[in-house]
């Protein structure tokens, strides 16, 4: 479908849409305060005020480490700006840094106070002023900003024989002091909006941990022995809002049959079993992160497009056929550093990735929507792992993000029109969502 088509085709839906104004379709997220509810699920999907909510969203995981700085707070409120422009919705950051550089959590239970004031407190209150739910995640699998290498040493400070970072998963004392973590975040008192975090709608999920593994137990025991643990725990303090567990989506030993969609046979041997984890109680959706170029080869392709469909279509059929609850892709993403990369194949992955969710979307499935790896916005190029998209320099990139927003904003609103508009998914609908020509 030509450009023109498409802008006409938008634009006529637009001027259908409840509270439609030249803001476009975002109007729909900009609700009375009243109105800014919890997320919440309902069987295979997210709803709120039991309306639709699907999904279209980004990582920026480093803001609460600018927001900490004055001279670098700025770039957290552009990145909202620029993500709220295009109609992203819910954005994925850490909500730690242990023991490193403007560290949050200075030693086990020990914050420093400028850091959640400055910094986490600002995220989330700025969050919300452009309508941007947030996903918090509690700690890190990998080195960076602590995570679980931090807690060991912490542990081995007190005395404690640890051999293994993953002794973090087994040992009870490195299990309490991630608790006390937990407790601090989500009974913290935002001081720049006088709300509990646990209380506030802003959240939209907690995250156990950053890509879990536990390469030292690959029965998958010891980590599903945490999990369960850990989501209770949470719970248990927090009920009211979701929480997922971080995995990047593996099949391990509880599913053989579905060891042939892993990507690569080390896959099945790191500890992590994608339906037996999520099966744990109180966990609400699941999580699966898409990385063709860091698991099946470095150097672009094809195969790499065909791997993205087929180990999202395994994800969103496992959602509906054992978990019964939505799948979210929290991160997915191409590094500009891959021989053979170019904004063209960028822009055909995204589109895979949102049209394989278009396709579970039009059928009630699983497929609850995606994280972009990563949104940066201009002048942080000195972050950037490769992955970064920044909008005002990737226009066409930028266009099929908006696109996508808008059909999903269109999406998530119309339960509850009364014109012809509303159900029967005709007129407009027909070639905004089913239109096969991305």
């Amino acid at each position: 479908m030509d450009d023109g088509r498409w802008d006409t085709t938008v634009e006529e839906v637009d001027n259908h849409l409840p509270s439609s104004s030249s803001h476009g379709v975002y109007e729909l997220n900009d609700v009375e305060e009243d109105e800014w509810e919890m997320v919440a699920k309902k069987g295979n999907q997210f709803v709120i005020n039991g309306q639709p909510f699907y999904v279209n969203g980004f990582n920026t995981y480093w803001l609460m480490v600018f927001a900490a700085d004055q001279s670098t707070r700025g770039k957290v409120t552009e990145v909202f700006q620029q993500a709220s422009s295009v109609g992203l919705t819910v954005c994925r950051t850490w909500a730690f840094n242990d023991g490193q550089w403007r560290a949050l959590q200075k030693s086990p239970g020990v914050y420093d106070e400028d850091v959640f004031k400055l910094a986490l407190d600002f995220v989330v209150s700025e969050a919300k002023k452009y309508k941007i739910r947030l996903i918090l995640s509690l700690t890190n699998n990998w080195d960076a900003y602590g995570g679980k290498a931090q807690y060991v040493k912490w542990g081995k400070a007190t005395g404690l024989n640890l051999t293994s970072d993953d002794d973090f998963f087994s040992h009870p004392t490195l299990r309490s002091y991630y608790k006390a973590h937990v407790k601090a975040v989500l009974n913290r008192v935002n001081t720049l909006t006088n709300i509990t975090y646990k209380d506030d709608p802003t959240i939209f999920a907690w995250e156990l941990m950053n890509e879990p593994r536990c390469t030292s137990d690959p029965s998958g025991d010891k980590l599903q022995s945490w999990i369960a643990d850990m989501a209770v725990y949470v719970k248990s303090m927090d009920a009211k809002h979701l929480l997922e567990i971080g995995l990047e989506g593996f099949y391990g030993p509880s599913a053989p049959d579905r060891a042939q969609f892993n990507p690569n046979s080390y896959a099945t041997q790191v500890g992590t079993d994608f339906i037996r984890n999520h099966q744990a109680l109180g966990v609400d959706f699941a999580s699966v992160h898409i990385y063709a170029d860091s698991w099946i080869s470095q150097t672009i392709s094809d195969s790499h497009i065909e791997f993205i469909k087929s180990w999202m279509e395994a994800h969103i059929e496992d959602a509906e056929r054992y978990l019964g609850m939505p799948v979210v892709f929290t991160e997915f993403g191409v590094s500009s550093k891959d021989p053979g990369y170019n904004s063209s194949f960028r822009d055909t992955m995204i589109n895979t990735v949102y049209k394989t969710l278009l396709n579970s979307t039009k059928r009630g499935g699983s497929g609850a929507g995606s994280l972009l790896w990563q949104l940066f916005p201009a002048g942080t190029d000195y972050m950037d792992d490769g992955y970064a998209i920044v909008l005002s320099n990737s226009p066409s990139t930028s266009n099929i993000i908006s696109l996508h927003s808008t059909r999903v904003a269109i999406f998530n609103s119309m339960c509850s029109w009364k014109c012809k508009w509303g159900c029967k998914k005709k007129n407009p609908f027909e070639a905004i969502f089913y239109h096969d020509d991305l």
